[in-house]
């Protein structure tokens, strides 16, 4: 997989320009170009923040497109951040609570 040719692509598919994205990614534009220019792959913490700026996860950026089309919002991500900050009793407590909602 080209990681920078995937950022190209769903960049392009947002209609967004570079600068856009690093508005959006919380990234300066020139650490973008650089990557481009210097042909260098992104750390993980600039695409975890471009992931977001997706609406993504880094585990779907990963994917196929075949293979999850649906995309998870900033909130889903959010949530799931904080689910995984719980301890297994905490989770199992906030599960049986949304159980009890539906």
């Amino acid at each position: 997989m080209d990681i920078l040719e995937k950022i190209t692509q769903m960049r392009l598919e947002k209609g967004w320009t570079e600068y856009e994205l690093a508005e959006r990614a919380e990234l300066t534009q020139s650490t973008i170009s650089s990557w481009y220019r210097k042909k260098l792959i992104p750390s993980i913490p600039s695409l975890e923040h471009i992931c977001s700026a997706f609406g993504i996860t880094l585990s779907q950026f990963f994917l196929d497109d075949d293979c999850f089309s649906e995309k998870v919002s900033k909130d889903q991500i959010e949530i799931l951040k904080r689910w995984n900050k719980l301890t297994k009793e905490q989770q199992k407590k906030l599960a049986d609570f949304l159980d009890s909602v539906f």
